[in-house]
């Protein structure tokens, strides 16, 4: 059975964030990932290193705001999500690769 720690780890993270900028950040151990809006710096490190099995150095976390878009006639806007930069400590690495 899941405890609600457990559970709440699970719930923090989303996925990585992949894109050209991300990976080259890959070689200098910066990874960076989609997380709850609602998450906090340890709480980030803390799922990191118990889901992946890594030794976490440093998170930095950005608020980003959804862009304002057009829906045919009416204007809308994307939801707002959180990226955390996440730097492991020296001789620890992370595979992570985008799906399809």
């Amino acid at each position: 059975m899941i405890s609600k720690t457990e559970e709440r780890l699970y719930q923090v993270v989303y996925g990585p964030h992949v894109t050209e900028k991300t990976v080259s950040g890959n070689e200098s151990n910066i990874h960076v990932f989609k997380v709850a809006t609602d998450s906090s710096k340890s709480e980030i490190k803390n799922a990191i290193e118990t889901l992946f099995e890594v030794e976490v150095a440093a998170v930095r976390s950005v608020n980003v705001n959804g862009k304002v878009k057009n829906f045919g006639r009416r204007k809308g806007s994307r939801k707002d999500w959180k990226k955390a930069y996440v730097r492991l400590a020296e001789g620890h690495t992370l595979n992570v690769e985008a799906e399809g």
